[in-house]
């Protein structure tokens, strides 16, 4: 298992560019599955998620092509059906948690598709609900294999509807847009989520020839097409490693640039920094955070104890609590945090409080954390990630940390972070990869 030695201490300073966004990548390329016609995307992170999802397509049959670093063209002109209901695939997927979003598109263009329940963070409970009652609206059966852990799911022909969402999932949704393209008349989603991921693959849908109308709001209407075809996308930078840049650089930055973040779909995440006291200078679409020796916890107008949470877009991405978290332990002040989607999420804190931090876990939900106003480093300490956003989090504690920490099962930040030791160390990170 590897590990990351990180000797702590050193002020990270210059510039650095954020990847491609994981969550965008995982959805279009499920969606290359809606053609035969070639898709090109660019911008492609290379994360463990990532590739093992382009595997798997791979493997479905469809052609893929690297036309340069982070740039491919998949072609779907040859999927082995038969395969994608074996139980090595299968079992492969259940690894994977975006492979539940190759049902839509399988669903839509094949009348059937299977799915293992899928992996990912273990962060709590995942619930797949949306995605099947989204299917059944639109007029599939599905069955459940208990003792294999597969639904598998048919339709002879799939039928627009109106449907209102019991929650507004991010992946439900994507899912449900990508069954609906191909569906016979207009579905219409309520309580859609309408995150900049779900908006970029509603733009690559519509470029493939889709008719989708009420892209960024929670109400998207699908008018059903024949067949798509083939078009180019080019996936947005990925806004939680925009984020764990501005945390990291506040807590143990000397001035750090962060390049072409495409501030307009950013949303809330600069003004949620803002509020821990943290300057975020926008220039052009760059973000540039000076160096800071202190930088103090915001109230309420009221003067009433500050608290951050996460809700659906447009609101906090609960993706960057972890972040926010640690990045508050060196802030003057206390904050709230209140992780409201999920909740294994906040289990990570103990590890920071053998730092040294100042944190009450209130329950499974909620932490309080009492900054050390940069008076008091933390710790160095030898530490396992539990998922990707943790694993970023104990990173960033780890450099701001005295001393040398480990953390072990490092697996888990790769699958959301590109070479992250490597970019790091280019902004004067210490950070050794031991395998």
């Amino acid at each position: 298992m590897s590990a990351f030695i990180i000797e702590g201490g050193h002020k990270l300073q210059g510039e650095i560019t954020p990847q491609g966004a994981k969550n965008e990548a995982l959805q279009v390329l499920c969606a290359t599955l809606l053609t035969s016609d070639p898709v090109r995307i660019k911008n492609i992170p290379d994360i463990s998620d990532v590739n093992n999802q382009i595997v798997l397509l791979q493997d479905l049959g469809v052609k893929v092509t690297k036309n340069g670093p982070s740039d491919y063209t998949f072609q779907a002109d040859n999927v082995n059906i038969a395969y994608s209901e074996s139980d090595e695939f299968l079992t492969r997927c259940s690894k994977l948690r975006g492979s539940i979003m190759f049902v839509g598109p399988m669903l839509a263009r094949f009348g059937k598709a299977a799915v293992a329940k899928p992996g990912g963070d273990k962060i709590g409970r995942r619930r797949l609900d949306t995605h099947f009652l989204g299917m059944l609206k639109l007029g599939a059966q599905f069955e459940h294999d208990t003792e294999r852990g597969v639904f598998s799911i048919k339709a002879d022909k799939l039928t627009g509807t109106y449907m209102l969402l019991d929650e507004a999932s991010v992946t439900g949704t994507a899912n449900i847009i990508m069954a609906s393209v191909l569906a016979e008349g207009t579905t219409t989603i309520y309580n859609a989520a309408c995150e900049p991921y779900i908006q970029q693959l509603c733009h690559l849908l519509n470029a493939m020839g889709a008719n989708i109308s009420g892209i960024a709001s929670n109400l998207i209407t699908i008018v059903g097409m024949k067949s798509l075809h083939g078009a180019d996308h080019h996936i947005l930078p990925d806004m939680i490693e925009v984020g764990s840049f501005i945390g990291m650089s506040a807590m143990v930055g000397n001035g750090v640039r962060i390049k072409n973040v495409s501030y307009r779909d950013l949303g809330i995440i600069p003004y949620t920094f803002r509020r821990l006291g943290i300057t975020v200078e926008h220039d052009g679409d760059d973000i540039f955070i000076p160096a800071h020796d202190h930088y103090e916890i915001d109230s309420f107008l009221d003067g009433s104890f500050m608290t951050i949470s996460d809700a659906p877009w447009p609101g906090l991405t609960p993706d960057l609590l972890s972040v926010l978290l640690v990045v508050s332990t060196q802030a003057k002040g206390s904050v709230l945090i209140h992780q409201k989607m999920f909740e294994s999420r906040l289990f990570f804190v103990d590890k920071l409080i053998d730092m040294g931090a100042q944190i009450i876990l209130c329950d499974p939900h909620r932490a309080v954390v009492v900054g050390h106003d940069k008076q008091i480093a933390l710790r160095a300490s030898r530490m396992t990630s539990p998922d990707i956003r943790a694993g970023i989090a104990l990173l960033i504690a780890a450099l701001g940390a005295t001393g040398t920490s480990r953390i072990e099962n490092i697996g888990q930040i790769d699958r959301g972070y590109q070479d992250i030791e490597g970019r790091l160390n280019a902004l004067g990170a210490h950070i050794r990869r031991e395998d």
